[in-house]
Parts: C-alpha cells; sequence; structure tokens
C-alpha cells in the first residue's frame, strides 16, 4: 500500500468534509444517541457526535461512503471529541477508547471498500481541542486558575491515540488548534503512544485563527505558533474553521511562505449569516478553493 507521505509528493490530497453537519442532515433524536446501552445515563445525550460510533454505526459509516463517492483521499475517524476530557460532560468517559477503537473500525472498513492501486484511500484520526483549554483561566476574576493541567490533559490525550493507532489510522490529525499549548500536549502524547504502541504514523497539525488579525484564541500570532511548535516531528501544518476560503486564503499564505511542511487547508463554506447558517454554494466554495491550488498554496 503506497503510503500517504509517498504520495503527497505526487499529487494534492483531498480531505473529507465536516463531520457534524453531516450527522444533522439524519435528524436523529435523544434516543439514537443513547441506544438501549446508554439509555440510564444522566443528562442530554443528543449532540455528542462521537457516541455515535457505538450507538448508530450505520450513519458514521454512511458519512465516510459519501466522502469517498465524492473522492476523498482521506477521510477523518469520528473522534473529535474522543477524549475523557471532553466525554465527562456526558457522563461516558470510561468508554472513550472503546469509542476510538470503532470509529477506527468504522472508517477503515469503508477506506479499504474504496481502496484502489491508483487511488488508495486513508484514515486520519481527529484529534480535537477538548472542551478546555491550557493557557487560560476559565474564571475572570482567578486569572491564575486552570481547568486541567498539562499532564492531565496529555494523558488524556495519549489514552486515545493509543486506540487510534492500534486501530489503524494512517496519520494523527491533531486540529481545530486554538491553544498551542493544548497541541503542545498533544503532540508530546502523539510521541509517546507511537513509542508505546510502536506505530510510527504521519503527524499533522491544524490550527484554527480567531480574529483578522490572524491570531489564535490563545493570542499567538501563527509565526508564533510555528516556533512553538518546531520541535517536533511534523508532517503537515494548516488552517481549519476560521473563515471560508477567500477570507482564509491571505493566512494560508503567510503559513505557507514560513512552515517547512506540507501545508493543509479546509475552510468552512464562507461565513454564516445572523441565523448561523451557511449561505455559500458548494459551486462557490469550490470556485475559491480552487484558487489555492491554482496559486499554489
Amino acid at each position: 500500500m503506497v503510503s500517504i507521505e509517498k504520495l503527497v509528493r505526487e499529487r494534492i490530497l483531498i480531505l473529507d468534509g465536516a463531520m457534524g453537519t453531516m450527522i444533522q442532515r439524519y435528524n436523529l433524536t435523544e434516543e439514537d444517541f443513547r441506544g438501549e446501552r446508554f439509555a440510564d445515563i444522566p443528562g442530554q445525550m443528543k449532540g455528542n457526535n462521537d457516541l455515535l460510533c457505538l450507538t448508530r454505526p450505520d450513519v458514521i459509516q454512511d458519512i465516510h461512503r459519501k466522502y469517498l463517492m465524492a473522492g476523498a483521499d482521506i477521510i477523518e475517524t469520528n473522534t473529535f471529541s474522543s477524549t475523557s476530557v471532553s466525554m465527562a460532560d456526558y457522563h461516558v468517559q470510561e468508554y472513550v477508547r472503546e469509542m476510538n477503537l470503532a470509529a477506527v473500525k468504522l472508517a477503515r472498513e469503508v477506506a479499504d471498500e474504496f481502496s484502489t492501486p491508483d487511488k488508495p484511500r486513508f484514515v486520519a484520526g481527529s484529534i480535537g481541542p477538548t472542551n478546555k483549554t491550557c493557557s487560560m483561566s476559565p474564571d475572570v476574576n482567578n486569572p491564575a486558575m486552570r481547568a486541567l493541567t498539562y499532564d492531565e490533559l496529555a494523558d488524556a490525550y495519549r489514552e486515545q491515540m493509543e486506540a487510534l493507532l492500534e486501530g489503524g489510522v494512517d496519520a494523527l490529525l491533531i486540529e481545530t488548534i486554538f491553544d498551542t499549548l493544548n497541541a503542545k500536549a498533544a503532540i508530546f502524547a502523539a510521541e509517546k503512544a507511537m513509542e508505546a504502541t510502536g506505530i510510527q504514523v504521519p503527524v499533522m497539525l491544524s490550527v484554527t485563527v480567531s480574529d483578522t488579525g490572524g491570531r489564535t484564541l490563545s493570542g499567538q500570532t501563527l509565526e508564533a505558533f510555528l516556533a512553538s511548535v518546531q520541535h517536533a516531528n511534523i508532517f503537515s501544518v494548516g488552517l481549519n474553521c476560521s473563515f471560508g476560503a477567500r477570507q482564509l486564503k491571505p493566512f494560508l499564505e503567510q503559513l505557507a511562505a514560513r512552515a517547512p511542511y506540507y501545508i493543509s487547508a479546509y475552510p468552512n463554506a464562507g461565513l454564516p449569516n445572523s441565523l448561523g447558517q451557511y449561505d455559500q454554494t458548494p459551486a462557490d466554495m469550490a470556485h475559491e478553493v480552487k484558487e489555492y491550488i491554482q496559486e499554489g498554496l
């Protein structure tokens, strides 16, 4: 099987699209998210998209299949929030390892089904930033307070990544980075997880900028972010979310000019309107993303 590292030298690889908005199209109920297995857990479970890998695997595989049919080279596991830190909000943190293993199995099966010698398909383990930050206080009256420690976050990430690696992902994608210290914990965890499992895969980073100045939510410029992670063995770095393709382009150019890595980009479908909906059509977004390719970003 051709690796991601080899194929990316030959052509641009296409990553799949958003998982959450695709799940919304299925109009799933609280019962769909819970299934029989999680019927008695307190609180609301609807919105815990990663749990669907256990309760509605058919939906997740159907979404993966649609992206592969559309031409994606790489699909992401449905594990953006599959850490004990994030799953604690739903009281299902004890199922994190099982969720990650199930997510890889679902993605791997469909990717292998679509793979051909001319167009191999890959699975990237999706690792989100979690719902907590190591750099900033959640209490405006106590700037020194932190919701968790670096070590606690690194341990949670490592638990997730070991399962992703054992399940058979082709890469680890640390994405939607808004806090560099969170990202550094994830990078450290990736190194330790690969040591523990004996499985080496590329580590991909994707940052989200939060203002028109191109800074992360924790206040770093893209140049500062690169300086903060350059110690690590990184395969690619890029931008996701943040803005639409056209608005994201100047920041992507800035990143591409300075980063000694492969570059990734998966922007939003434009900017949301006053109702939180996206007005941009697929054709409009395709035209804007085409500019990335034409200009060699």
